[in-house]
């Protein structure tokens, strides 16, 4: 059965979005505002309307705690509300200042994407209210957003119907088509489901598009780890989870022996001090030719941990690019940026800083010679 109960006729335009928390539903339009409603009877709230953007609100979001909204807007802005009292807490405003199409919260509330109409995505941090990473697609505008129930991965649809999967370093793992006239939305199921082979994690995810198709998906995070891992390993390997040694042997084509590394408790620490007495006394792998192509992808996969150790420096990577900087400067808000990207961020009228969003001092420009140094140190030691 199915029910009308109530009807909310307030905006001045169309509703764009609403959202719901356990005792709100938000709605936001394209009359600029953000309308709040308390889940009792349906009233508005007395901070309500919200008011600060200057053009149309295209989404809105509560976080999974409900203690915060998010909402983005045509202005090329993300706004974050106390849902106590309509307090402003943050502007955040997308680096192109490219219309934000669609924001999202991660589960944890920590992180939230915001998209743009440029294909510009942005990792916030939602508690420091920076920006944390930041990434784009090819073509099409930003759409649809989604992360995954544990946090690790975010989806994001494009306008050009691209799918695409990243993870919180901004790293893009995975990239398809998926709609032929464009995404309009997408989600994950919160259950995980078996992959059915191998027994690894995985989850559901839909998408739906202009060409009158939902698809559902299976977003397998361990294949999609594995195919990501090629000289970029999951964090170190000392640190795998026993579901990440089962992920990296499927991936070597030895997925046999995933139960009895599960059944041995055998994690990243374990999986590298393994030997081949211990191969064949504890694992009991009695196969002299397995044991000896287990022990040499470890050996590949230690020399790949030492490879990863000595990834580029953080403070190599310029914010706004997220590339090794060839030409770094010092900002008036005295973080260092690549000197093109920054003088780019600056002549698109944007006097704010990428990093913190407040007002630049000044549009000063400062060669950092001493980070440019320690840059050159690094690669001469690394491309020997």
């Amino acid at each position: 059965m199915v029910k009308l109960i109530h009807t909310l006729a307030d905006h001045g335009d169309d509703v764009n979005c609403c959202a719901f928390s356990s005792s709100l539903l938000a709605t936001c339009s394209l009359d600029k505002t953000i309308r709040l409603y308390s889940l009792s009877d349906f009233t508005e709230v007395a901070y309500s309307p919200l008011k600060f953007h200057t053009y149309a609100v295209h989404c809105c979001c509560f976080s999974p705690s409900g203690q915060t909204l998010a909402s983005c807007s045509t202005d090329g802005t993300t706004v974050l509300w106390s849902t106590q009292n309509g307090q402003t807490l943050a502007v955040m405003a997308q680096p192109s200042g490219s219309p934000v199409r669609v924001c999202r919260f991660s589960p944890d509330s920590t992180c939230l994407v915001s998209g743009a109409a440029d294909g510009t995505v942005i990792l916030w941090n939602a508690q420091s209210y920076k920006l944390h990473r930041c990434g784009s697609v090819e073509d099409g505008s930003l759409v649809a957003c989604a992360f995954s129930p544990d946090g690790n991965l975010f989806v994001t649809g494009s306008s050009c119907g691209d799918l695409t999967v990243w993870d919180d370093k901004m790293r893009c793992l995975h990239n398809e088509k998926a709609h032929d006239l464009g995404m309009t939305c997408c989600d994950f199921s919160s259950q995980p489901v078996s992959d059915g082979e191998q027994g690894l994690q995985c989850f559901r995810l839909a998408s739906c598009g202009q060409d009158c198709q939902t698809k559902i998906w299976v977003v397998s995070f361990s294949h999609i780890l594995a195919r990501s891992t090629e000289g970029q390993l999951k964090q170190f390997a000392e640190d795998w989870s026993e579901d990440d040694v089962s992920t990296w042997l499927c991936a070597q084509d030895l997925k046999d022996l995933v139960g009895v590394f599960k059944m041995n408790n055998i994690d990243g620490r374990e999986l590298l001090n393994l030997t081949k007495e211990s191969l064949a006394d504890d694992l009991k792998i009695e196969s002299l030719g397995l044991r000896s192509k287990v022990l040499r992808k470890i050996e590949e996969l230690r020399t790949k941990v030492k490879t990863l150790s000595s990834e580029i420096p953080d403070e190599f990577i310029c914010p706004i690019t997220r590339e090794l900087m060839q030409d770094p400067v010092i900002a008036s808000d005295g973080y260092s940026y690549e000197k093109e990207a920054m003088e780019n961020w600056i002549s698109k009228k944007r006097r704010t800083s990428p990093m913190t969003n407040l007002v630049l001092p000044s549009a000063v420009l400062t060669p950092n010679r001493t980070l440019k140094m320690a840059i050159n140190r690094w690669l001469e030691t690394h491309q020997k």
